[in-house]
């Protein structure tokens, strides 16, 4: 018999492991014994309890909210109901949960596994304590998730903070904040606290920009957006150095600002170069901290010290085996490598693949993914989309490549949905004409990302795809970067026509 103990049953990496083993149970020599092991109150995973779900919930109100105000044509601002917001967030949340909890209930109820509600711990390598229980598995897979990840910073202790699980529960907000943090998280939800909550934000922004990996017309656009229309302040080029409460029970940050930035690489995104000018004190206060400053791997209180793994970079290979231990898997946010849900169930599915292969004495798998972001930025209106490679990853392989952009300004769609602002951006192999990367801060990037996604996976050859999206639609961008890279490719005759189609239907 092979037994696989799995921490973290709830969560979408641990139910795919779940899944792709009892899948594969007829692949092992012996029978399968599968220990799914979850203490989650209610349980229902990150994604749907306090991640990816609830955010786009509450996200989805400020979203009607704004694009109602920003419209002259509208009279009246509609007026948010934070209990209402967060009342049908909470329902559907329990919903989704609800099904994840039915699903690894039912696999549960199948011989040869068993569903623990209790705390896992180890002892010793590979052995588990669970609840004052004993285990002892082949394998273990950890997928434990993650948690905010909060700075140690002087005075952090002393001051009211919050994190993004307490603005997605938020009924009321504070008159001004302080956010720490200008990622994903801080781009999402800090537009949500001024449309919604109203609340005088400061963000603060260590690099010249945020989207620092990609062209920096991109952070620049997101800048002004969120000056512009949100009314946050964005200290660039700053570094928080602690912390104080204000008499009142506010808080005080001390930053330092440098007033201009030199980066190798000429500020184009390639380059991690040194800052360089005048540098400046500041002092801001507000009433609340927002800690929006990413996640860490959840592996708080799970006894790795009593064993021979090592969390730290490269702790987990791509295989997704612990480094120190080849019959211990990591999956998901867990193993800190890239906390993305989609990421999480291939992960969970390469690690329940790859325990069937080391049984049986083969080589396992590595897992490999082209990157696929979405970042929900400007209550969603102004979404940003990365599909496999940016200028600067493609420049760093010394491929030939080539590399067009186009402003959502330049096609009057845009315009006529009252969001001209944004742009795109598209590589494609100058060699054989392989689209290799698409990215796009502009309305619906979020939703174009699935179609460049089929683009980029299959390599379609940017002269044979159809350049022609219905009149007027937002993809109507994506057919001028088509046009505009077949213009730039030696043999631009062989492009596709506007017209052609390999199985029109009359």
């Amino acid at each position: 018999m092979v037994h696989v103990a799995i921490v973290g049953t709830y969560g979408s990496a641990g139910v795919a492991v779940a899944d792709e083993l009892r899948e594969r149970r007829d692949e092992f020599t012996d029978d399968l014994e599968l220990t799914l092991i979850d203490d989650g109150d209610p349980g229902g995973g990150l994604c749907i309890l306090r991640g990816c779900m609830p955010s786009k919930d509450v996200l989805s109100a400020g979203e009607h909210r704004y694009l109602a105000r920003h419209d002259d044509r509208l009279e009246g601002v509609p007026e948010a109901d934070p209990e209402r917001i967060v009342a049908r967030k909470d329902e559907h949340v329990s919903n989704f949960a609800e099904h994840r909890r039915s699903h690894v209930h039912d696999l549960a109820d199948r011989d040869g596994v068993e569903l623990l509600r209790d705390t896992a711990r180890f002892v010793d390598d590979r052995v588990l304590d669970v609840g004052g229980r004993r285990l002892e598995p082949d394998y273990v897979v950890v997928a434990t998730g993650s948690v905010p990840n909060i700075p140690d910073l002087p005075g952090i202790d002393e001051v009211p903070t919050r994190t993004s699980t307490d603005v997605l529960d938020a009924t009321a907000f504070p008159d001004s904040g302080i956010v720490l943090g200008n990622g994903y998280i801080s781009l999402e939800l800090g537009p949500y606290l001024s449309e919604i909550g109203d609340v005088d934000l400061t963000v603060i922004e260590h690099d010249e920009r945020p989207l620092e990996e990609m062209e920096d017309a991109y952070g620049e656009t997101v800048l002004d957006i969120y000056r512009d229309q949100f009314g946050i302040e964005v200290l660039t080029n700053t570094d928080e150095k602690r912390l104080e409460s204000t008499a009142d029970g506010g808080v005080r940050l001390i930053a330092e600002q440098t007033d201009s930035v030199e980066r190798e690489g000429g500020g184009d995104g390639e380059g991690d170069g040194e800052r360089a000018g005048d540098v400046e004190e500041i002092t801001v206060e507000a009433d609340e901290l927002y800690c929006f400053t990413g996640r860490r791997p959840n592996l708080d209180g799970l006894g790795l010290e009593n064993t021979q793994l090592e969390p730290g970079d490269g702790w987990v290979t791509s295989t997704m085996q612990a480094r120190d231990d080849e019959r211990v898997f990591v999956v998901g946010d867990a193993n800190g490598r890239e906390p993305i849900l989609h990421v999480a169930k291939e992960q969970g599915f390469a690690a329940g693949e790859n325990i069937v292969h080391h049984r049986r004495g083969e080589a396992c798998e590595p897992y490999a993914n082209v990157p696929h972001h979405v970042i929900f930025s400007g209550l969603g209106v102004y979404p940003f989309a990365r599909i496999g490679h940016t200028p600067a990853t493609a420049a760093a392989t010394h491929m030939d490549e080539i590399v067009v952009t186009r402003e959502a300004s330049s096609d009057g769609v845009f315009a006529t949905k009252g969001h001209p602002e944004g742009r795109a951006t598209l590589i494609v192999s100058a060699d054989d004409g392989t689209v290799l990367g698409y990215q796009g801060l502009h309305r619906h990037a979020d939703v174009m990302a699935k179609t460049m996604q089929v683009v980029v996976e299959m390599g379609l050859d940017v002269r044979e795809v159809p350049k022609r999206a219905y009149h007027p639609t937002t993809p109507e961008i994506l057919d001028g970067l088509f046009r505009a890279a077949c213009a730039e490719l030696a043999d631009r005759e062989d492009c596709v026509a506007e017209t052609d189609s390999a199985n029109m239907i009359p």
